[in-house]
């Protein structure tokens, strides 16, 4: 681990890239090896942390935790609380993403990371980078003007709420066009409507194509000859390094309310899981030093982060026909050729976690690495071996760990799977609980993960959009219960936001990537010429 005094330098995942700046980090979002960014050290905690932090506002935890990762050569003090403090003053709530009990009993707790703008978890992530990118534009573009200036053009692919959070983490920033592509039908109303206020690209294929579309354009020499591309997905760090406050968060809100010792408690965190890349943040802040007994991985059915916890062998495994089929169309599932299971949690319908790929590159850095003769070395024959996995994974569908490596990540990790039928469950047995909670059918995955514990930790699950995202899966769940009006949780916010005006245009698989490149590049060239 790095001392909170060395600058911070960023690496990829696949060994191609090392000694990269948070800024180069930021803005890049994908190494050129088309691997992931990662910090060369995670950075330890100060000694005293845990009294020191422990009555922090959400703002002045995060200003310690980035200060961690992000050297004042780069971002100075003042300017990185005033980037944070902006980031986070149009949440609903002042503690920004609270942690309410929902069984003492049982210990379940529920991490409520819905207060954002768009009602869903990644507003915490995406207010923060979108000020992120405004701050590196200001400072390279002092002075310049016309053709000098430099423009972000951001990619982005969503299985919902990342694209609607990236627009309003993004909206009114000089210097920035926005492109987000979803699935076409697999996101949910409110989630589609969010979104089609800027170019938003409707792709007759999966998150997974949609996935594979940024990837390919951050690789594609023509489209970045003339567009500096830049990332809001998690492949971005910065999506990473937000998440990390709210588990420290968390953790200080338990023992605040005096339902949590760490002297003498466990806790983990139970995480609805499909790109990794929310989980992944708690286990950077494990990494650093926060007391996690365990990360559980909730996925639903499509569950390859399960069959790797169970088998070593991490491979695509599609399923088509009536095995496919699944989900409410009117929540944004619908029927995929490509094989990715339709549930009615459509927001973790996926056949690859992205994010997976870094903690390989800890955990082989870990296994593999320690007999290197030097950190660098290390690092090295890390990255080796997640590129052997990767291209193993492209090529052939998938790959297998020996079981040392197995071993490393259920050190720290658990895996649960849950059905749709179990989802459902969930949503009316908790209602049914004396405080009447309602739960989207996200965070019902992971509540019920958390409810099949046995171990008598505190069980942390994290509630990762507010209901009314997903209104058909929680209508359907409540159908039978006579004091449930769905109306009563319907924010103002949402009420004829469907009936608005949208922008949108359908891209098509088979136009390709030369397709895709052309209407960006055109659609740029028209904003700046405004």
């Amino acid at each position: 681990m790095s001392s909170p005094t060395t600058s911070p330098r960023y690496l990829s995942t696949r060994g191609g890239s090392y000694g990269f700046s948070f800024e180069e980090t930021v803005l890049k979002g994908l190494a050129a090896d088309q691997g992931l960014f990662l910090p060369e050290d995670i950075p330890s905690l100060p000694s005293n942390w845990q009294h020191d932090w422990s009555h922090m506002s959400f703002s002045e935890l995060a200003f310690q935790i980035f200060s961690l990762y992000i050297a004042p050569s780069e971002i100075e003090p003042v300017a990185l609380r005033d980037i944070i403090d902006r980031s986070y003053s149009s949440f609903r709530v002042s503690s920004v993403t609270p942690t309410v009990t929902l069984d003492n009993a049982r210990k379940i707790h529920l991490l409520e990371l819905y207060h954002g703008e768009t009602f869903a978890f990644k507003d915490i992530a995406l207010q923060f980078l979108g000020n992120l990118f405004e701050f590196f534009l200001v400072k390279r573009n002092e002075g310049k003007s016309g053709k000098d200036r430099e423009h972000l053009t951001v990619v982005c692919a969503t299985s919902g709420d990342t694209g609607s959070a990236s627009i309003y983490g993004l909206r009114g920033k000089k210097d920035v066009s926005v492109f987000v592509m979803y699935p076409t039908g697999k996101v949910s109303p409110i989630q589609e409507a969010q979104m089609t206020t800027v170019h938003c690209l409707s792709v007759d294929g999966t998150f997974d194509d949609c996935q594979a579309f940024v990837k390919d354009l951050f690789n594609d020499d023509l489209i970045n000859s003339s567009q500096r591309l830049a990332a809001v997905n998690s492949i971005n760090f910065a999506r990473i390094l937000a998440q990390i406050t709210y588990y420290f968060a968390s953790y200080f809100s338990l023992i605040r309310s005096g339902t949590y010792s760490p002297s003498t408690d466990q806790i983990r965190f139970v995480v609805p899981t499909g790109n990794f890349g929310d989980i992944l943040a708690g286990y950077f802040a494990k990494r650093m030093g926060l007391p996690v007994m365990k990360l559980v991985i909730a996925c639903n059915e499509n569950d390859i982060l399960h069959r790797f916890l169970q088998t070593g062998t991490y491979e695509k495994k599609p399923v088509h026909g009536a095995a496919a089929a699944g989900g409410l169309v009117e929540d944004g599932a619908a029927a995929s050729p490509e094989g990715v299971k339709e549930t009615l949690s459509p927001s973790m319908d996926i056949l690859v976690s992205s994010n997976f790929e870094r903690l390989l590159w800890f955990v082989a850095h870990d296994v593999y690495g320690s007999k290197a003769h030097s950190a660098q070395e290390r690092r090295e024959i890390a990255g080796r071996n997640v590129k052997e996995w990767q291209t193993q994974l492209k090529t052939n569908g998938g790959f297998s760990v020996e079981k040392t490596v197995l071993d490393a990540v259920c050190a720290d990790f658990s895996a649960e799977r849950v059905s749709d039928g179990e989802t459902i469950a969930t949503i009316r047995d908790v209602y049914r609980w004396p405080e009447g909670y309602i739960l989207d059918p996200h965070s019902a995955i992971a509540v019920t993960a958390a409810l099949r514990s046995t171990e008598g930790a505190h069980q942390v699950a994290l509630a990762t959009a507010h209901p009314a995202k997903f209104a058909k899966a929680v209508e359907m769940a409540l159908v039978d219960e006579k004091r449930f009006r769905f109306k009563d949780i319907l924010p103002k916010q949402f009420v004829g936001i469907e009936e608005r005006p949208r922008r949108l245009r359908f891209v098509r698989r088979n136009e390709g990537l030369e397709g895709l490149r052309t209407l960006i590049v055109d659609e740029v060239e028209k904003e700046k010429a405004k």
